[in-house]
């Protein structure tokens, strides 16, 4: 006769039905009394008996393992509650950078998840996407299986063994040369932005500094703007120095006056529509600008302005950065910006 198993040993045995082995694991009761088994099987035993070794290894360093869990169900998982207080635009970007991934190793389960698993999607993913994409898609895949890991639903986070291979060169961040610039700020003097474009290209603040930007941290006689807001999700500037005040040049001060005037005419059309804010650029009832409105208008006004639509109102910035660094190496004498004195001309 053949030996009875003992308390708490395996029972592994042969399915007629599923013309396989079978190997079942005891892994206590449960809150409601039931007790807690796991399946595993095999086309032979010896098969069977590594995963029931691979099951006993995660119990023992306290792994909870759930049947059919797999990457795309912990990555729904970290979406949900691993970025709680999160903007939703945030978690909407994590979701999208980690597509490409999921339709390759969405549906593995979990716990057979491999580093040459992961570094093969990665891989695949480099082919079509940008080398900060990549990096970008495996910092999140990392987090969303650290997330599985501190909850026991794994044993170890096989994408931190992995390095994010390179991808395809990224669009080269651009700046605006004196004359294009100085093309760009006579078109726009017929797009309600102007003003937006004036102050971002000669100042240098951020394109969510601007749009956050209130009246009351605007003053006009003494030529300064308090930068201590942002449209981010916590309404806090990008980092503790950003958050600073900048003196305005005359041009900027000038399109400032000018702009109060046409949003006051405004608010005065606009009656009991208008809905206050305080904002410097609101849109014609007085609410927030949108980013994508502002995008569409300035690549409208580099379409007007004959340097073709591929521009974002982010390299205002960089171009103001650019000439700064320029003119900052250059004579005393021959000080000031070229983009200032353009727009003077055009007063």
């Amino acid at each position: 006769m053949a030996e009875r198993r003992g308390w708490a040993e395996d029972s592994i045995y042969w399915s007629e039905q599923r013309r396989r082995w079978v190997g079942v694991i005891s892994l206590g009761y449960g809150p409601d009394g039931m007790r807690r088994r796991r399946q595993v099987s095999g086309r032979t035993k010896r098969d069977v008996q590594d995963k029931l070794k691979a099951l006993h290894e995660e119990v023992d360093v306290g792994v909870k393992p759930r049947a059919g869990y797999t990457v795309e169900k912990a990555v729904a998982d970290w979406l949900a509650k691993g970025l709680s207080g999160r903007s939703p635009r945030t978690v909407m970007m994590n979701r999208h950078i980690l597509q490409p991934v999921l339709a390759q190793i969405g549906r593995k389960p979990l716990r057979q998840l491999t580093a040459a698993d992961v570094h093969g999607a990665l891989e695949r993913t480099a082919e079509s996407r940008s080398t900060r994409t990549v990096v970008l898609t495996h910092n999140a895949l990392e987090r969303a299986i650290r997330h599985a890991e501190a909850n026991d639903l794994v044993s170890r986070n096989v994408a931190s063994l992995v390095t994010p291979p390179p991808g395809q060169e990224g669009r080269p961040s651009k700046s605006l040369t004196a004359d294009q610039a100085t093309a760009v700020l006579q078109a726009a003097t017929r797009y309600r932005i102007h003003t937006y474009v004036v102050l971002c290209l000669l100042t240098g603040i951020r394109t969510e500094e601007a749009r956050a930007l209130r009246w009351d941290h605007v003053d006009v006689e003494a030529g300064t703007v308090a930068v201590w807001r942002s449209m981010r999700s916590h309404g806090d500037v990008k980092t503790e120095r950003s958050r600073r005040t900048l003196g305005l040049p005359q041009a900027v001060v000038t399109a400032l006056r000018a702009h109060k005037e046409r949003q006051d005419a405004e608010r005065q059309l606009a009656e009991s529509m208008w809905t206050e804010h305080g904002l410097v650029f609101a849109t014609q009832l007085g609410g927030p600008l949108d980013a994508g409105n502002v995008r569409r208008a300035f690549r409208a006004i580099c379409s007007a302005a004959g340097i073709g639509e591929n521009w974002s109102p982010r390299e205002l910035r960089t171009s103001s950065c650019r000439s700064c660094r320029t003119e900052a190496s250059a004579p005393r004498r021959s000080r000031g910006s070229s983009v200032i004195r353009a727009l003077e001309r055009q007063r």
